[in-house]
């Protein structure tokens, strides 16, 4: 008999004290007293016999399964190797969880583990193993579990077998930490493992639940307690399937074009083309409402849209004009089309230097773009210089304060789709001035200058200049005003179309157009003159690349690969 302290741990519930309570529990003998105190009346006698038949019972002891709601046998170990009671209930087994839903946790209260130990001498009388093993051994069930016969379900015989030492008992188990502060170490001195472990069930016999009869168990075979923590051993009828081997192909990512895939742009095309075509509808009915105004109606008569130019102002384009105008518009294409290749060129395929320095090394892409600036610039400077020379000046720059709200009417009458009336052979309306003038005047020079000194012209040592232009504005100008050119380009030619196509090219391309408005309504001069500048656009876009830039830029300077 000895006494050990166990160690407490968490609380069961909580706020509750931790968990075994404090005090000291004894060891050796407790689980057989503990049971022989918690059975029922009637019980005591079959709890002597298990005592009294412990330590000379060699016999197997049947398996855990249907039928077998408690059952305790012990090795044939020495007597420091007994368990200790349970650390849940003081006076039986460890409970658990339920063996069927909503049901008490198992085993029951009160229940006993009985535990028969025997003692480690070699002295036993050998005739004592028949009548331990003939001997009935039943084991008590627990308070208030009723008592009811079940079907024990066939099973094969399984043994475990293990090299057994000399002395017959079991190979000695290796002793490791304590299990409580300042004990001895784990476990007991003495405890040995079993030699051989036979479990045996019966075939399909009809017994009561409370009564085990020792006659049944081979006497030649050790005993096994039985742990009834543990799940009863059911037929295995859950399979993985097939997903758990394979794991699908990753999806690879789909092909981006900026911050969205194709998929994406569409939708956003649809979305955004849904939301504007309602938007454009809700201005123009605003419009359209506003203007019914009588107020409204006084301020179009007073400003119709445009003002009368000043004596002496030039009728009609010349034909410089329109050459002027192709050529403007060949070198913007290009000159996007190039910029935008500068912005996005990573890794760029060839590399240009100019002759007698080494240092001036740019991408073939920036060459092309930068010499597209240079014949732009000069077309622009031809183009300002025969405005002023010819008085063409004067259809593009406003001469009197009327332009403001004569914009404003014209504006309003474009958003309601009635277009205002004006002949551009003669004069443009206020709208188209301003915005003419502003592209020619103020963008067209904001785009040279930032451009420049992004460019290779621009001095790099001029300390003094540099700080005072510092080339981050030139960036942060240089591609806003490059999309106001691409803005623009698209108003320009929807209402070029929407308000005479004909008659627009006519005065544009064919330099044909007439005082009456009505004029040339049905000469198709200016489409095809139209026509053919768009295929010398579309050819000279699809040749802008480096097979066919790379002999030009020989002309005047070094090209190489890297």
């Amino acid at each position: 008999m000895a006494a050990q302290k166990l160690r407490q741990g968490l609380p069961r519930v909580i706020g509750g004290e931790p968990w075994p309570p404090a005090g000291d529990v004894e060891v050796a003998d407790a689980a057989v007293k503990v049971a022989a105190a918690a059975a029922p009346s009637g019980a005591d006698e079959r709890a002597e016999r298990v005592e009294e038949t412990a330590p000379v019972a060699e016999a197997s002891a049947p398996a855990a399964g249907e039928g077998f709601d408690s059952l305790a046998v012990a090795h044939p170990v020495s007597s420091a190797a007994a368990a200790p009671p349970s650390l849940n209930d003081p006076q039986g087994m460890r409970r658990g969880l339920p063996r069927t839903p909503g049901g008490e946790p198992w085993p029951p209260a009160g229940a006993a583990q009985a535990v028969a130990v025997a003692p480690a001498t070699a002295a036993a009388p050998a005739a004592s193993a028949p009548t331990a093993a003939s001997a009935p051994t039943r084991v008590a069930p627990g308070e208030g579990e009723a008592t009811e016969r079940k079907r024990v379900p066939r099973t094969e015989r399984v043994e475990t077998s293990a090299p057994a030492p000399a002395s017959g008992i079991g190979e000695a188990l290796r002793r490791g930490l304590p299990r409580t502060a300042g004990g001895d170490p784990w476990p007991h001195a003495g405890m040995a493992a079993p030699a051989a472990v036979t479990v045996a069930v019966e075939e399909d016999v009809e017994a009561p639940a409370d009564l085990i009869e020792a006659s049944d168990i081979p006497a030649s075979t050790a005993v096994e307690t039985v742990d009834v923590s543990t799940p009863l051993p059911f037929q295995r009828t859950v399979f993985p399937g097939k997903n758990a081997f394979t794991r699908p192909a990753a999806a690879t990512e789909p092909a981006r074009m900026g911050p969205f895939t194709k998929g994406q742009w569409a939708g956003v095309v649809i979305v955004g083309g849904a939301g504007l075509l309602g938007a454009a509808a809700m201005a123009v009915l605003f419009v359209r409402w506003l203007l019914s105004l009588s107020g409204m109606q006084d301020f179009l008569q007073t400003y119709p849209g445009e003002y009368h130019l000043p004596e002496g102002a030039p009728v009609g384009f010349p034909g410089w004009l329109g050459w002027q105008h192709f050529f403007n518009v060949f070198l913007m294409v290009l000159i996007i089309r190039s910029g935008l290749s500068v912005r996005h060129d990573k890794r760029p395929t060839a590399f240009w230097t100019a002759r007698g320095n080494a240092k001036s090394k740019i991408s073939l892409t920036l060459w092309f773009h930068q010499s597209l600036d240079i014949l732009w610039l000069v077309n622009g400077i031809v183009f300002v210089v025969l405005l002023f020379v010819t008085g063409q000046w004067m259809r593009v720059i406003p001469t009197s304060w009327e332009v403001f709200p004569n914009a404003l009417s014209a504006a309003l009458q474009y958003v309601s789709l009635d277009w205002p009336t004006e002949n551009g052979w003669v004069n443009y309306n206020s709208l188209q001035q301003l915005a003419y003038g502003a592209t020619i005047f103020i963008a067209a020079p904001l785009a040279a200058v930032t451009g420049v000194r992004m460019s290779g012209i621009w001095p790099k040592n001029a300390t003094r200049l540099n700080k005072a232009y510092p080339v981050e504005w030139a960036r942060a100008v240089h591609f806003p005003v490059m999309l106001y050119f691409v803005v623009f380009i698209a108003i320009h030619v929807f209402l070029v179309f929407a308000t005479g196509a004909l008659r627009n090219l006519n005065h544009m391309y064919a330099v044909q157009g007439s005082t009456d408005p009505n004029a040339y309504a049905d000469n198709w001069t200016g489409f095809w003159f139209l026509v053919a500048s768009l295929v010398v656009i579309a050819a000279a876009w699809i040749a802008a690349r480096p097979m066919v830039l790379a002999p030009i830029a020989k002309l005047f300077g070094n090209v190489s690969a890297r």
